[in-house]
């Protein structure tokens, strides 16, 4: 299904969504991190702050609905953003790590494979990720298809 096609069968239940879409995918495994998603036991994510500005994209905000993709740019499922905060990456909680939903779940098994992902793509910006780099922090639950 395409994210419009998506957008517009949620609609029908919610109609205060408005037109504009808002839709991405995973910047690694976007299809298990997807399918995750889907299942609910990913209900958390983390992106690099530096990378906004690079991008010239505005932060995420709480209230806001957003499709996710799977590698083939497919609609997998809608979600309502619950909560933003900004926090150095070596701060982040072991409750964030655990929300993401991504291999053991441990706060350990997210800093490794974040700081490597954050590192390579901050590098290809032309910036330095180190540990008091700040993150993005999103909270969000499905709302579509329940």
């Amino acid at each position: 299904m395409t994210p419009q096609e998506m957008w517009n069968k949620y609609k029908q239940i919610n109609p205060s969504i408005g037109d504009e879409i808002d839709a991405w995918a995973f910047g690694v495994e976007p299809d298990l991190l997807a399918d995750l998603v889907f299942k609910g036991e990913k209900t958390a994510t983390a992106s690099a702050y530096d990378l906004y500005a690079v991008e010239d994209e505005s932060l995420p905000q709480e209230g806001t609905f957003d499709v996710i993709l799977d590698s083939q740019n497919q609609a997998i499922c809608i979600v309502e953003i619950t909560k933003v905060s900004v926090e150095p990456f070596n701060r982040v909680s072991t409750d964030h790590a655990y929300k993401e939903g991504e291999g053991d779940k441990s706060l350990a098994y997210w800093r490794q494979v974040h700081e490597d992902c954050f590192t390579e793509w901050m590098r290809e910006a032309g910036l330095t990720f180190t540990p008091e780099s700040k993150v993005v922090l999103e909270e969000f639950r499905k709302v579509y298809p329940l």
